[in-house]
């Protein structure tokens, strides 16, 4: 039973330990590895939309992408299968919670400032004033910028977590209203809607997590 309406995102089952995060890597375990083998439809859709988003990260990072699209593909494909599995009845978004996304978007963002920071450190710099600044005006933006730039992994947290989570209040309000049966047909059409509306989220939030991630990328080169 609920105690309160955030009680639907608690993560944990028990004192001792917490079974609900296993539906982190539940698509890894249970799909068959002749999935990854057989040139099933399946695969073939998987391939066409892998090719289609290589295709646009690349264009983004340039040529000096260096692998690092596959790496934007992968993460894009994680996040999503998470967020579709949080649709599903009786099983644990994790995507709706901090500790998931900030471990996501804090280690690769920190990656990618180490790396920025010793390669390339005077392109970095260069970053910290735009170009056409007037002079007064430099101190202010360094500090703007580099504010800027320590919020990204807390924003693209934030981001993918509100998001995944709002859908998910709003459908655990309108299940739990019970006292209007008389527009139960009206309740479960919006719910429908909300259903739909909450797929498109899911799909659209993984890709917007990965593009962005890949945006930071294309800074330091």
């Amino acid at each position: 039973m609920m105690t309160n309406l955030f009680s639907a995102f608690d993560p944990a089952t028990s004192k001792s330990m917490s079974l609900n995060w296993i539906s982190i890597i539940l698509v890894m375990i249970l799909i068959p590895m002749n999935y990854w083998i057989l040139p099933s439809k399946i695969m073939i859709i998987k391939t066409m939309v892998i090719k289609t988003l290589s295709h646009e990260f690349k264009l983004l990072l340039g040529p000096t992408s260096k692998g690092f699209s596959l790496l934007s593909i992968s993460l894009m494909i994680y996040i999503l299968i998470n967020n579709m599995l949080g649709l599903l009845p009786y099983i644990f978004t994790g995507s709706s919670h901090m500790t998931f996304t900030l471990t996501l978007a804090l280690p690769l963002w920190l990656s990618l400032m180490l790396y920025g920071w010793i390669n390339h450190m005077n392109h970095m710099f260069a970053h910290l004033v735009p170009s056409g600044t007037p002079g007064l005006l430099m101190p202010f933006m360094v500090i703007i910028e580099t504010l800027s730039n320590l919020i990204r992994p807390g924003a693209l947290a934030v981001r993918l977590m509100a998001n995944m989570i709002a859908g998910h209040l709003l459908m655990s309000l309108l299940g739990n209203n019970n006292s209007m049966n008389m527009i139960l047909p009206t309740i479960l059409m919006i719910q429908i809607m909300l259903m739909l509306f909450e797929t498109a989220v899911a799909m659209i939030q993984a890709y917007v997590f990965s593009i962005l991630m890949t945006l930071y990328t294309s800074e330091l080169t």
